[in-house]
């Protein structure tokens, strides 16, 4: 019996089974991932981070979603990772870099706890996102019909990973996320597939509800958190600063003149055990 040391940690309810691997030696597979953040049968998380080595001894951010995909950024888990290795001792310094497959991010920790994250610059153009079109165009600020004669804005953006933001006049709990996110995320428009975020610009804070790719309805999502708050921006709804509130907590999001897009929220530590992956693996997919 093999057993690996997990950790789960949680930003803003957004909730990952994480591994420390620094030596390279226990890679996931797709079918372990599944097994691990299964919320019945496993520890139960909204995806699976697996800290390594990446270039010039960087950690490395290997993330999937819940449903064992690969993905490319996530703001939250990058919080995660910041406090898993200060906690483990593997981190001295108020701020470092780790390696994403998005690029390389800085992390800072603030005295008040939370953690800032530079999510680097985001993207409009349909071939970054990816989004099918020629390459150059955006989708911005464009009307789109959820069914129903119900109509909302929508624009489109990357942060390193593809989003597709809706702008409501209504409340977001008043939407059917888990129906239209499902659909709206394997959109053929979007070739990779796309997170989808439910918002409604208020006087002090933007309410939002968000559909991740891979992984369905979370608390929280920080990569979609700044794809809502530079999206408002650039359609001229919102200042350069904004606060993103989701059902797990609030998330602050800056929009530097430089271009680059600040991601300053909290990340807690839930628990740490042992497990037998394999084992959990083979037993909920035989």
């Amino acid at each position: 019996m093999s057993q690996t040391r997990v950790w789960k940690y949680e930003g803003t309810g957004n909730d990952f089974v994480m591994t420390l691997d620094l030596d390279q030696e226990r890679p996931l597979t797709a079918d372990e991932v599944r097994a691990l953040c299964d919320r019945r049968f496993g520890i139960g998380a909204d995806g699976s981070i697996r800290v390594t080595r990446g270039s010039d001894g960087r950690p490395f951010m290997d993330y999937r979603n819940a449903d064992g995909s690969v993905a490319e950024m996530c703001g939250n888990g990058l919080r995660c990772v910041a406090m898993l290795l200060r906690d483990a001792g593997e981190a001295t310094d108020p701020s470092f870099e780790v390696e994403t497959r998005a690029g390389i991010r800085q992390v800072t920790f603030q005295e008040d706890g939370r953690v800032t994250v530079d999510m680097g610059e985001p993207n409009f153009t349909k071939a970054a996102i990816p989004m099918r079109g020629p390459a150059w165009e955006t989708y911005l600020d464009e009307s789109l019909d959820l069914g129903g004669g119900v109509l909302v804005r929508a624009t489109a953006v990357s942060m390193g990973n593809p989003h597709l933001v809706l702008f409501l006049e209504d409340d977001p709990e008043r939407f059917h996320v888990s129906h239209i996110g499902a659909v709206l995320e394997r959109d053929d428009r979007f070739p990779e597939g796309t997170n989808v975020e439910f918002a409604r610009v208020g006087p002090d804070a933007i309410e939002a509800r968000v559909w991740e790719r891979g992984s369905g309805e979370t608390l929280a999502c920080g990569s979609g958190a700044c794809a809502i708050a530079v999206a408002a921006h650039e359609t001229g709804i919102a200042d350069r600063r904004s606060s993103i509130r989701f059902p797990g907590g609030v998330l602050e999001v800056e929009r530097q003149t430089s271009g680059s897009v600040l991601l300053t929220g909290p990340a807690e530590r839930v628990f740490e055990t042992t497990i037998d992956v394999e084992a959990l693996a083979e037993a909920s997919f035989p």
